[in-house]
């Protein structure tokens, strides 16, 4: 016999399979020695009373023996098959090559960056010398944006795809199983890149190719049908199906499609900044004690206002994280942020934004990068205000409100370094008095956010894309251009890992319907 009930549990038992036994017990009113197994199926912390507790729901296994789930996939060989070209190596472009596969496809992955091991000397290069490799960054490279953007997988996008289905490829190709029962699962960015590696591996051993260092410079198009794509080295790939998954900042890309007259849109996205706290502030307030112990881990928050009619709210909320600079190009700040699967660092950071809508950006309303030129403008203010090498304006957060300069900053985790400027400066005078009027509230919501040990750092400008690349909702193909499948974040189709794989996931079963 099962049975499927939730059980409350003290921290520090959240694991000790023979007292979460004992508790289920208890509840079922019958002797623990009756349980064979227990398994959780989900778990969250509930902070909201003076005691902090895990709530589990779990399935109880009465005198039945429990066969533990494997989760091993066995990919079709297709290196003779039908390609597909996949643009972008990020979740979306690694998961429609996946499902590819399984599909009988051959994908063609074509990335411009580098994969994770060189990778990594580039990103070295930006936090210790503030120089920005345009190819290979924190964006652009083996497993895209997502590989060092922290790992989160809470989603809200369940009715886009199964979820589970993802996760469980996570999990198969090196992902602790926790994140297929908490409530907010989160990989960690150190590991990360090993995950992403094993699935470009699986993708290889398929028959599948990836190809780095190989920047698309152009679509080829023969009469409103989609025939290849052309390289920056001149190389031509051809294939009658192109997944457009390039993420959100490959702006490039963007005006690659206006200048082939393809048709792209602007769209709203968010800016703002990123503001940081010690951990232990975050913890105090969020668990209702002095000190967190060694039990409960690092506590998060998700803060929202309405101010002057537009949403200001928190985002990408990175607990033990740090802040990372996310620029792809010399001259521009965009700082983002992520947190390593033990999250143990002393900061907890967010993005904090306002909404900017088109009617907010003045110029051409028929101009589809409008929204990209103002992000760009921003970017490039707050790099000469931190007076170069990534050097980033940063402000305490009571001098921001009371538009102060701060004499000094406070010890943040942002390595190539802050620099105390007045962030009105930069940002538009609209963001600007939203978030000055929104921050106090949070404060009265959150005891202890509003304090001159958190730092607001600028910008924090790559929420979403500024730009639509417009797709049927049918058959997900471009409408002027058949076997072309605008794709993931970068398109304007999702917002995060699962979401992005999710898309991925769909475009691929739309081409192989070609």
């Amino acid at each position: 016999m099962t049975k499927e009930i939730e059980i409350v549990c003290p921290p520090g038992q959240q694991e000790d399979e023979a007292a979460l036994i004992k508790i289920a017990a208890t509840s079922l009113n019958i002797s623990p020695q009756n349980i064979s197994a227990l398994k959780i199926l989900k778990r969250s912390i509930d902070a909201r009373g003076r005691k902090v507790v895990y709530r589990m729901q779990v399935q109880i296994f009465v005198d039945e023996v429990y066969v533990p789930e494997t989760f091993t996939v066995n990919y079709p060989d297709v290196k003779a098959a039908k390609p597909v070209i996949i643009i972008g190596a990020g979740p979306a472009g690694l998961f429609a090559a996946l499902q590819c596969i399984e599909l009988g496809l051959k994908p063609i992955i074509v990335e411009r960056g580098k994969d994770v091991k060189q990778r990594r000397r580039d990103l070295a290069n930006i936090n210790k010398q503030g120089l920005v490799n345009p190819e290979s960054n924190y964006c652009f490279g083996e497993g895209g944006a997502g590989t060092y953007s922290d790992g989160k997988l809470y989603t809200r996008s369940t009715k886009r795809g199964d979820v589970n289905a993802v996760l469980k490829t996570f999990v198969t190709h090196g992902a602790t199983g926790d994140i297929l029962i908490d409530a907010r699962p989160h990989i960690g960015t150190n590991k990360l890149p090993q995950i992403i590696t094993s699935i470009k591996d699986s993708i290889l051993n398929a028959g599948g190719e990836v190809l780095f260092d190989a920047k698309v410079t152009r679509l080829l198009v023969e009469f409103g049908k989609i025939k290849g794509v052309e390289l920056a080295n001149g190389d031509r790939l051809k294939a009658g199906a192109v997944i457009l998954a390039t993420g959100h900042s490959a702006r490039d890309i963007f005006e690659m499609l206006h200048h082939q007259n393809i048709l792209i849109e602007a769209k709203p996205f968010a800016l703002g900044v990123r503001i940081e706290h010690p951990q232990e502030i975050i913890d105090q307030a969020q668990y209702h004690c002095e000190f967190r112990g060694p039990d409960l881990p690092p506590s998060y928050y998700n803060l929202v206002e309405q101010v002057d009619g537009r949403g200001v709210f928190s985002f990408c909320m990175c607990p033990g994280g740090i802040i990372a600079p996310c620029a792809t190009e010399a001259d521009e700040i965009v700082v983002n942020g992520w947190s390593p699967s033990k999250r143990n660092n002393p900061f907890a950071n967010s993005g904090t934004v306002v909404q900017v809508n088109l009617e907010d950006v003045k110029g051409n309303e028929n101009d589809p990068l409008r929204m990209l030129r103002f992000q760009q403008q921003i970017e490039k203010l707050a790099y000469t205000a931190g007076g170069g090498h990534l050097v980033a304006p940063g402000q305490r957060i009571i001098d921001f409100c009371e538009n102060r300069l701060s004499n000094s900053l406070p010890e943040n985790s942002y390595l190539p370094g802050t620099k105390s400027i007045e962030l009105k400066e930069i940002l538009p005078g609209w963001i600007n008095e939203r978030l000055r009027k929104a921050l106090p509230v949070f404060g009265k919501k959150m005891k202890g956010y509003y304090t001159n040990e958190a730092i607001l750092v600028g910008v924090e400008s790559r929420t979403s894309s500024p730009v639509k690349v417009p797709r049927d909702k049918e058959t997900l193909q471009h409408p002027q251009v058949t076997g072309l499948f605008p794709c993931g974040e970068g398109a304007g189709y999702a917002g995060g890992i699962i979401s992005a794989a999710i898309d991925g996931i769909n475009c691929a079963i739309a081409a192989s319907k070609l």
